[in-house]
């Protein structure tokens, strides 16, 4: 397996989301092979973005530039893993949403007890536990060689088992409500057909605010 370059990541987020189905990635004494990923494009471009609305200082990372990460809580007691692609300023990213351990697994099994190994990165919040990832993470350079101001981080992500197009599926992002939950204006969800990893399927809820 080779490390994949800063300019695999320097690519439009579509294009990088869909290539990372079957590569490896390595944090924590754990590497997964990658079965299951979701595009988001950046500021007034994506609708389900973080990023659409302008910079803050949670989505920061994103504005950054490629191969960097991007780790954000959620739902108030949730991880997930992104990793930044495009030009810096695009604000695109591409959140890892399941994998199959391929090695490490008495680590994985030692953080995910109780739970059968299908299960242990079925989801990136299931994902970024078991790869000991949380925000002490995000806005780190995972490539090589490093950028210098950027903190780096211990995280590789390598060529490991390029999925053939036949094998790939796309469809509507898990959990996306409003615009950018539409599956046909946005099926930027990827996924390796017939991998018993990657997470079921979830639309969105709009919340409606209370008189």
């Amino acid at each position: 397996m080779t490390t994949l370059p800063r300019e695999f990541f320097a690519r439009p987020v579509l294009d990088v989301s869909r290539d990372l189905l079957g590569a490896h990635l390595t944090h924590g004494g754990v590497t997964i092979r990658v079965t299951e990923t979701e595009a988001y494009a950046g500021h007034g471009v994506d609708p389900g973005s973080h990023a659409f609305r302008g910079e803050t200082p949670r989505t920061a990372p994103m504005f950054g530039p490629p191969g960097v990460t991007y780790v954000y809580f959620t739902y108030g007691m949730h991880w997930m893993l992104c990793l930044v692609t495009g030009e810096l300023g695009t604000a695109e990213a591409v959140l890892v949403r399941a994998g199959e351990v391929v090695d490490g697994h008495d680590v994985a099994a030692a953080r995910r007890p109780g739970i059968r190994e299908r299960d242990w990165c079925r989801g990136p919040a299931r994902l970024a536990t078991t790869l000991a990832l949380d925000g002490s993470h995000t806005g780190r350079d995972f490539c090589h060689p490093p950028l210098g101001p950027v903190p780096s981080i211990d995280l590789t992500v390598a060529t490991g088992e390029p999925r053939p197009d036949h094998t790939i599926r796309s469809g509507p992002r898990v959990g996306v409500s409003g615009p950018g939950g539409d599956g046909t204006a946005y099926p930027w969800r990827f996924w390796t057909d017939g991998e018993p990893t990657v997470s079921a399927y979830r639309p969105g809820v709009i919340r409606r605010r209370s008189r």
